[in-house]
This record gives structure tokens, C-alpha cells and sequence, in this order.
């Protein structure tokens, strides 16, 4: 079985995910850059953008989540923040976050398995002492640089191109796949200068390392020899032996290198741009060739793959094409709606089963999330329509709406529909709302979500909104939802295509993302 958890991954290590039971860890987290990460959904009309993560770091919880660590009995790492919070106030919030986190990595991750920590700059140096004292600096193995974009330009210092990937084992006894690419032309030119039997070769020395080996005579020269001599006779035989040389070379041809080795710099795996077929809209995707060589390289076919801050998902897709197990955590209902949406889109019928944990599962836990935090509740509800929030958590202006979507009605056409959510009592003036704002919205359909029953008048006023046809199909412009028809698995009549979190594409001689304005 796979897993999502909406959630702190803090939370879900801890008392969800085994010690011990995990191959492989890639973590991709917010890198303390000081700017909210949102999804560009908006207009002017509406200048409120979904957070999908907030990047801003402060000292909320942070003194507790210190003396959590100094209970823990980790000195090493208290006593390393707390120099960082002499030092690097600026970065000591962030470090303590990731501190914890790291630790309940470590537990997770079998002796044999292997951590990969995706940052950038502006923190990579810190975060590698944290990973240090946690992991060993024995089982540091590599710092990569994935070079991200071609070009940035800056006015007062070098352009930043690149990332930093942390590469740590928890042991001596790690899993590693040699990676390798293929040879770029240059490369060939210059190395493989030689042709024989239409076949193209380079050659390579016959010295034994460190210059100790066998010595006999072979083709006419004694010397000491990088194989025994029966090996040599048999290369000779099957032709990998050059002798129009003074002293014999070893022949590689060209068709039976495996490649390139692929050291620790990445060049060779281009970012998501605005034209990448697998781009989501998700600030901060990452390529799927770069999880897939990550995936690759540290665990096999049938492994556990961990992504504590999973975003939309990408390597939980690399995973699942590469015939990985997987778990998937990321605290944002948005991030767990696009996942599940990207599998099903990716893989249809093929998708391994996989369970959502963590969201209400019956009507009685909605409510109490209701009870406890309504705006938790409200992007719940919301993302399970697959439609973008328009608020960021906290209450302001009533504008009559809570969410958009945005659905396919023609070959390059969309619609809009608004959504409102209420979770106490509702009367008429809340039905009134809602459709007085459709056409201030630009949106053609309404519907209004509840946990309590609609009163008759709000039903009467639904029925005198009438309906919206699209493609000969006819929908009502207004329609009421109650908590209990969506645990009853009831269908609100809406368009199937519903394109507000995939990078639809216009049917033409080029592809569009369709963007979606709120």
C-alpha cells in the first residue's frame, strides 16, 4: 500500500511512518527565502493568491520546539542551534523547524538507505552541519549542484544558476546504482578517434594499478600487465587487443560503453519551464527526470520512496513509474488534491492503490474539523472539488465567494464557477450572496456549499436561477450541496472536465496552459 498524509510531517513520522522502514528519503522544503510560494491564480479584482506553503519562518513554537530538542538529549545539535542563534538569527527559526524534522528522518530511514536534502544557497551550508551531526560526516557522500536554469542575471554579483542536493547514507552498507549518460559528440570526437570493422573505438592503456601486475611477454613485450596472461590471450582472441601500437592497448568500442558516469555536477536535466508538458502551476516543481535519476541510483524496484514535503507530487510520480512503494506527506490540502489528480491523469487504470490519510473520512469528522479550525475545513472541502481557495486562512472581507474553478465547455473553451462555503446555520441572505457576485467573478455557475440543510426559501430562490447550457448539455446556474450528499457520494452537475489544477491543453497546432484568474 501507498500513502498520503495531510499533514506536519513532524506529526506523521512520528506516529505514522515505522523506524526503520523507509529505503529512500528525497525532501525538497521550503528554503527560508523570505517570500510566500503561491500558486498565480488571481486577478485584480481579487488580489488574494493561494499559499500552497509559506516560506517565512518565525519564532512561533520555536523556543518549545528547542527545548523538545534538548530533551531529546541531541546536544549536539541544541548546542549547534543555539550558536546558530547567536551567529544566524536570521536562520536559527528555520534550522529549529528542520532540526526536528531531520532527526525523525533519520529514524524512519533503514540502516541501509540513503537521504537526499534539495536546498539552495541561501541555506545549504547551514542545513549540511545540521545533517552532519544528525547522519555523520562519515556518510556525507556528495554536495550536487543541479543547474536549474541557463542563465539569471544579477546587477551586483554572479547570476545563481544552481541547487544544492545533500547526499547522505545512514551507513556504510548503502544502496548505490551507478548512474550514467550518454557520451555527448564533442566527447566522441575527441576520444573515440579510431574505426575498425565499421566499428568506432578509443584506446586505453594496458598498465596494472599502481604499476604492480603480472609480468610476462606479450606480443614481443615484457613488462608488467593489467590482466593475467590468459585473460589477455582471450581479449586478443575476441579482439579488444590493438597491436599496431609499440606496446599493446586495450580496445573499448564505442557501442558497448555504458556511458558517461554522472558526476556531481547536473547540467543535463532542464528545469520546468512554461512550455513542459508536465508542468502543474506548482511555484516550486521539480523535473521528474531529476527524481527518476535520484530514485534510480538509491533504491530498487519493489523499495519504500519518502517525500516529507511533497508538493505536487513529483516524486511520488517518479516513484510510481519506477515500480517504488511510496509515502507522500505535505501539510497543504491544495498539494494533496494535485497528487492525487496527477496519478490518476499519469497511470488511469494502472495506478498502484494508494490511501489518503489525514482529510475527514465520514460526516462527523468534517464537522469537527469545522468545529476546530473552519478555514482547514473550508480548503478541505474545496480541494476535494479540486478548486483553488481564495482566501489565505484567515477572515476578511466577505466577497460572497470562498473558491473557483475553472472547467473545459468547448475546444478552447472554460467556464468559471464560484463556490461558497458555510458551516453554521444558513438563511436566504447567504444564497443571496452568492449570486449577486457571479457576474462581478466572471463566473457562470454557482454552488454553494453546506453543512446544514437549505431552508425552503433558499431552495425556492435556486430553482428561479434556472440553467446554463453548454454543448446542448444544460446545468443549474445556482445549486446547493450539503456535507451529507457529499459523504452520500452525491454528483454536483457540473462539466466533467475540470481543468482549474492541470495544465490543460487547447486542441490546435499549439499547446496552451489554460490559466485560471480568480
Amino acid at each position: 500500500m501507498n500513502y498520503i498524509y495531510l499533514g506536519d510531517c513532524l506529526n506523521v513520522l512520528r506516529e505514522q511512518v515505522p523506524n526503520e522502514s523507509v529505503d529512500l528519503i528525497y525532501i525538497d522544503p521550503p528554503f527560508n527565502s523570505k517570500r510566500n510560494y503561491n500558486i498565480f491564480f488571481d486577478d485584480k479584482e481579487i488580489q488574494t493568491q493561494k499559499i500552497a506553503f509559506e516560506d517565512t519562518w518565525t519564532l512561533i513554537n520555536i523556543q518549545d520546539s528547542l527545548a523538545e530538542l534538548n530533551t531529546l538529549q541531541t546536544h549536539n545539535i541544541y548546542k549547534l542551534l543555539t550558536t546558530y542563534q547567536e551567529v544566524a538569527p536570521q536562520a536559527f527559526p528555520y534550522l529549529v523547524m528542520m532540526g526536528l524534522r531531520i532527526l525523525e528522518l533519520h529514524q524512519v530511514l533503514k540502516p541501509t538507505g540513503s537521504f537526499y536534502l534539495h536546498c539552495d544557497p541561501t541555506m545549504s551550508h547551514y542545513l549540511k552541519t545540521m545533517a552532519d551531526v544528525v547522519f555523520g560526516t562519515k556518510n556525507f557522500l556528495n554536495e550536487i549542484l543541479w543547474k536549474r536554469f541557463n542563465f539569471h542575471a544579477d546587477a551586483k554579483r554572479f547570476g545563481t544558476i544552481s541547487d544544492r542536493i545533500l547526499f547522505y547514507s545512514k551507513s556504510e552498507n548503502f544502496i548505490f546504482n551507478r548512474q550514467v549518460k550518454e557520451y555527448n559528440e564533442e566527447y566522441i570526437e575527441n576520444k573515440f578517434t579510431h574505426y575498425e570493422n565499421n566499428r568506432r573505438f578509443r584506446l586505453d592503456n594496458l598498465n596494472p594499478p599502481g604499476g604492480r601486475g603480472p609480468i610476462y611477454e606479450f606480443s614481443g613485450v615484457t613488462k608488467p600487465w593489467r590482466y593475467t596472461e590468459e585473460r589477455m590471450k582471450e581479449l586478443d582472441k575476441n579482439g579488444y587487443i590493438y597491436k599496431k601500437s609499440k606496446i599493446p592497448q586495450l580496445i573499448r568500442y564505442l557501442d558497448e560503453m555504458p556511458g558517461q558516469a554522472i558526476p556531481d555536477i547536473w547540467d543535463d536535466i532542464a528545469p520546468i519551464n512554461s512550455q513542459a508538458k508536465e508542468r502543474l502551476g506548482y511555484p516550486t516543481q521539480k523535473p521528474k527526470a531529476l527524481l527518476e535519476r535520484i530514485i534510480n541510483a538509491s533504491s530498487n524496484e519493489g523499495d519504500t520512496v519518502l517525500d516529507a514535503f511533497c508538493g505536487c507530487g513529483t516524486s511520488i510520480d517518479a516513484a510510481e513509474s519506477l515500480h517504488r512503494k511510496w509515502i507522500g506527506i505535505d501539510i497543504s490540502p491544495i498539494a494533496i488534491s494535485l497528487i492525487k489528480r496527477r496519478l490518476k491523469d499519469a497511470y488511469g487504470k494502472s495506478l498502484n492503490k494508494f490511501e489518503v490519510r489525514g482529510v475527514p473520512e465520514d460526516e462527523p469528522s468534517a464537522i469537527r474539523l469545522w468545529n476546530e479550525n473552519p478555514f482547514a475545513f473550508q480548503d478541505w472541502w474545496l480541494t476535494e472539488f479540486e478548486v483553488f481557495s481564495t482566501t489565505e486562512g484567515k477572515k476578511g472581507a466577505d466577497k460572497g465567494i470562498d473558491g473557483i474553478g475553472q472547467y473545459m465547455v468547448g475546444n478552447n473553451e472554460t467556464t468559471r464557477v464560484a463556490f461558497q462555503v458555510k458551516g453554521g446555520k444558513v438563511q436566504s441572505k447567504d444564497i443571496d450572496a452568492l449570486i449577486g457576485v457571479l457576474s462581478k467573478h466572471k463566473c457562470e455557475l454557482g454552488v454553494f456549499l453546506t453543512i446544514e440543510p437549505a431552508t425552503k426559501p433558499m431552495l425556492d430562490t435556486v430553482a428561479q436561477q434556472g440553467f446554463v447550457e453548454f454543448n446542448r448539455v444544460q446545468y443549474p446556474k445556482v445549486q446547493i450541496f450539503t456535507l451529507k450528499d457529499f459523504f452520500n457520494n452525491k454528483n454536483l452537475k457540473l462539466p466533467q472536465d475540470n481543468v482549474t489544477f492541470k495544465a490543460a491543453s487547447f486542441k490546435g497546432k499549439k499547446n496552451k496552459q489554460i490559466a485560471l484568474e480568480i
